[in-house]
């Protein structure tokens, strides 16, 4: 907006219910961390650029799951070609 005179403008009214007004004040940081912390919880803090790749915590399950889901079939491959590596090595037949 420039060159243009921004004087008329209007700050707008504070709309906030009365219900809504808190006092940050007497705010306490990490009020219930302790608790959470004792008790075992799920809570896992992503770095900045893992949380950007996902829009929210069903999206992160979804991906763990398939890597999950890839591991155990990975490791049934794995396991397969070992045995089979083990015969081949001793000079047993197919």
């Amino acid at each position: 907006m420039r060159g243009r005179n921004m004087k008329g403008k209007k700050k707008a009214p504070d709309e906030l219910r009365p219900e809504y007004d808190f006092d940050y004040s007497k705010a306490v940081r990490g009020k219930y961390y302790r608790r959470l912390h004792e008790e075992g919880s799920n809570i896992v803090v992503l770095d900045e650029d893992i949380a950007a790749a996902f829009r929210d915590s069903a999206s992160v399950n979804e991906a763990l799951r398939s890597l999950l889901d890839l591991t155990e079939t990975t490791k049934r491959l794995t396991k397969r070609s070992a045995a089979r590596s083990k015969k081949l090595a001793a000079g047993q037949p197919r």
